[in-house]
């Protein structure tokens, strides 16, 4: 007996999975009900397809990169809060979000005091280089200054350098957190020096650049680093009340604001003649 002829949804299966495209092979069956139902037509299916599969694909980008990369939490654009902080130019970060200077082999330098988002930012970016396939790799400084120290006791100091110049963007966090040692200073400067116009670093700080050098401890040194850093920059200067502490302020107007005034007694009289009028 002649085997029956496989369906047109067992071969558009077959085909998905020779096409190694599991996200979409997922969604197959829900799609082509739909399809069959007439509430999708045949270029809209096609489109749910793909773009499960893309979804699919991004989300493995992002968990690879989550193990490679060091980031410490998934901190995306569509969770910061704009409206809390009113100085920040919206249409600066999306086009930053574009990505476009990854492509040009720009920088990034976000400026503000401590919790007014500055991290959020640089790990969005991050976040969103890492799903469009680029390698990415994050750290606070003082880590990144530790590694660079045991690597260079160890003798391997141009190895440690050539992985952190190899990611597409390097974030490198919390600059002015912490003293920087004379060593220190100076490995963080080979760093940059490594990276400057061959890719792009997101660097974060509370402190201004004219403070730079009392961080790194050397005024001359600061000056190079920084005019490495803004040749091909954005800086995104960020002014505004710490996020962490908007709950605390919040909790302690309540707990501060004055009880309301009770309001005064009725004298006894006034009541009787109230009285009085109201049964006339």
């Amino acid at each position: 007996m002649k085997a029956a002829a496989p369906s047109r949804r067992d071969r558009i299966r077959a085909q998905l999975a020779d096409l190694k495209m599991p996200g979409a092979l997922e969604a197959l069956d829900e799609v082509l009900t739909r399809v069959d139902g007439g509430g999708v037509t045949a270029s809209e299916a096609i489109e749910q397809l793909l773009g499960a599969q893309i979804t699919l694909r991004n989300n493995r980008r992002l968990e690879a990169a989550m193990r490679s990369s060091r980031l410490p939490a998934i901190k995306t654009l569509e969770d910061f809060d704009f409206s809390f902080q009113p100085s920040i130019k919206r249409e600066q970060i999306d086009s930053l979000h574009e990505l476009g200077f990854l492509e040009r082999k720009e920088n990034v330098i976000f400026l503000g005091p401590p919790g007014v988002g500055k991290t959020h930012l640089a790990i969005s970016l991050a976040i969103a280089a890492a799903q469009s396939g680029r390698r990415v790799y994050y750290g606070a400084l003082a880590d990144l200054i530790t590694s660079l120290e045991e690597a260079k006791a160890a003798g391997r100091l141009g190895h440690r350098l050539k992985i952190l110049t190899y990611p597409s963007l390097l974030v490198i966090d919390e600059i002015g957190y912490l003293p920087v040692s004379q060593t220190g200073a100076m490995l963080f400067f080979q760093l940059i020096n490594r990276r400057y116009e061959r890719a792009s670093t997101v660097l974060t700080s509370n402190k201004g650049f004219e403070e730079w050098g009392q961080i790194l401890g050397d005024e001359v040194m600061a000056a190079a680093l920084i005019d490495r850093l803004l040749h091909h920059c954005h800086i995104v200067n960020i002014r505004g009340n710490s996020y962490r502490m908007r709950k605390h302020t919040d909790l302690s107007k309540i707990l501060h604001s004055p009880p309301a005034e009770p309001s005064p007694p009725t004298p006894k009289g006034t009541r009787a003649r109230a009285k009085e009028k109201t049964t006339i």
